[in-house]
């Protein structure tokens, strides 16, 4: 028996479909002034040469050491990781000695950083590239090889390919993801799913183009993100980029 039109429920209506995160961040991308974009860059290289720390692991380019830096910043403040950077350099002078060391005094050594799954996935990598002595150069230097790895994500490995191995590689922390959308895409939160997927096209799009410079932009854009375009402080009287940044013009 047919229903009566008091019986039929109305038909919904179809809620309009999103873009995929990486069509959504393609168009932003697309959207880009190149031209501009690299004046933009250059700029910001030359503030951090002005005004960059000068912070122990910025002054090698042995990949072991990198990694325990990058490591050891995940989720602690710079100024507690010296310390511990330096006894740990000290303590585990290559990535051998961590592979052959008893996983205690591992844990030992890692006590009051916190997070002790970092030191336990270093020594599981320690052990994977570096059994038998090999060199601290045995760490690969491309991040799709680093990301295979125990312990490293998609950060740290652009982080030890670009830091340790002067590669062109682009990498988006929490500093990164700030700054890149407050300057070209507002409208996304860095916490978001597709806030992050455009934080990484945009990441890749406004790298230099050489390695060697691509290591000073990746450390002048983290150190904006530290110093000057915090997430409580938006310092833009002191930002080389405010001229052309979307959220100061908001």
């Amino acid at each position: 028996m047919p229903k009566s039109k008091s019986q039929t429920k109305p038909a919904r209506k179809a809620k309009p479909r999103r873009p995929p995160h990486a069509q959504t961040a393609a168009q932003i991308v697309e959207q880009l002034q190149l031209p501009a974009v690299r004046r933009q860059m250059t700029r910001l290289r030359t503030w951090f040469r002005k005004h960059g720390r000068d912070l122990p692991w910025r002054r090698t380019r042995d990949p072991y050491h990198v990694l325990v830096s990058e490591l050891m910043l995940q989720q602690t403040q710079v100024s507690r990781v010296i310390d511990y950077y330096d006894r740990w350099l000290t303590r585990f002078p290559t990535l051998h000695d961590v592979a052959r060391a008893r996983p205690a005094h591992v844990r030992e050594a890692w006590e009051g950083l916190g997070y002790y799954a970092r030191a336990r996935n270093l020594q599981k990598l320690a052990r994977t590239v570096a059994p038998n002595g090999e060199p601290n150069h045995a760490i690969p230097d491309s991040p799709e090889a680093l990301q295979a790895l125990p312990g490293v994500g998609a950060y740290t490995a652009g982080a030890v390919a670009s830091f340790a191995y002067e590669k062109r590689a682009p990498l988006v922390d929490t500093n990164v993801a700030r700054v890149l959308l407050r300057l070209y895409a507002p409208e996304y939160s860095p916490k978001s799913g597709v806030g992050q997927r455009v934080a990484w096209a945009l990441a890749l799009a406004v790298l230099p183009r050489t390695g060697k410079a691509a290591w000073t932009h990746n450390q002048a854009i983290m150190e904006l993100g530290a110093l000057v375009c915090t997430a409580r402080v938006k310092a833009c009287g002191r930002c080389p980029l405010a001229r052309d940044c979307k959220s100061f013009e908001l």
